[in-house]
C-alpha cells in the first residue's frame, strides 16, 4: 500500500509540482497533515517552516519524496505545542533522551519531526558549528506554513551532515546553478566551515 501511494504521489508531484507553491497544496495525506499543523501552530501562536525532504523537493530535487514532515520551531513555542498537540489531532511520541520531539498525526499516520531553535544538528562525529535559528529567520509566516528558503535549507543540511543530507545538497547544487553564489555568500556569513564545505560540494557536483 505504501509503495503504491508513493508512486501515485510521485506522479502527482511530477505533473503538478511547480503549481504546488505552498506546503498545504501537497497531494493526499501530506496536504492534510500540513493543514492540521497550521491549526496547531495557530492555536499555540507559533510560527514554523517546512524543512527536510519536502523542502528539498520544493527547491528542485524532484526525485526527493519523503514519508514524514520536518518543521523548524521556536524554542519558546515548544512546550505549548507539545501540550496542545493531543487536542489538535496529534500524539506526542516518546523520544529517546537527547532526541528531538516528534508527533504523529492520528488521521494520516504521518510523523512530524520538530527541529527546535537553539538545538545543534549533526552526528556524533560531526556536530554542527552553529545551532538552528529562529524559524522567522528562515522565512516563517504567521498563520501559514511556508517552505524554508534555499539558502537556509543548505545551512541545515550542512549542519546535519548525514550521508543523505550531503547527497541532497549535491542534487540541489545541480538544479540551482544560478543560485550558488548567493547561497555561498549566505553560508559564509553564518560560518566559514559551511562556506568551505559548500564550495567543495560544488566541485563534487560538477564532476558527477
Amino acid at each position: 500500500m505504501l509503495l503504491t501511494e508513493q508512486l501515485t504521489i510521485a506522479d502527482q508531484l511530477r505533473l503538478q509540482g511547480r503549481t504546488m507553491l505552498e506546503p498545504r497544496q501537497l497531494p493526499g495525506r501530506y496536504g492534510r497533515v500540513i493543514v492540521a499543523l497550521e491549526k496547531l501552530l495557530d492555536a499555540a501562536n507559533a510560527t514554523a517552516v517546512v524543512a527536510g525532504g519536502w523542502a528539498v523537493w520544493y527547491h528542485g530535487y524532484v526525485g526527493r519524496i519523503t514519508q514524514d514532515v520536518d518543521i523548524v520551531i521556536a524554542i519558546v513555542s515548544l512546550e505549548e505545542l507539545l501540550r496542545i498537540a493531543p487536542v489538535c489531532g496529534f500524539d506526542v511520541l516518546d523520544a529517546p533522551h537527547g532526541r528531538w520531539p516528534k508527533l504523529v498525526h492520528r488521521e494520516t499516520g504521518i510523523e512530524v519531526d520538530f527541529l527546535p531553535e537553539t538545538a545543534f544538528p549533526g552526528t556524533a562525529q560531526h556536530k554542527a558549528p552553529v545551532p538552528i535559528r529562529h524559524p522567522d529567520v528562515y522565512g516563517a509566516e504567521r498563520g501559514r506554513l511556508r517552505y524554508i528558503s534555499l539558502e537556509c535549507l543548505c545551512e541545515l543540511k550542512l549542519g546535519a551532515h548525514r550521508a543523505k543530507d550531503i547527497a541532497d545538497l549535491v542534487e540541489l547544487i545541480k538544479v540551482n546553478p544560478g543560485r550558488l553564489s548567493s547561497i555561498y555568500d549566505a553560508l559564509a556569513v553564518i560560518h566559514t566551515e559551511y562556506a568551505h564545505e559548500f564550495k567543495d560540494l560544488i566541485t563534487q557536483a560538477s564532476e558527477e
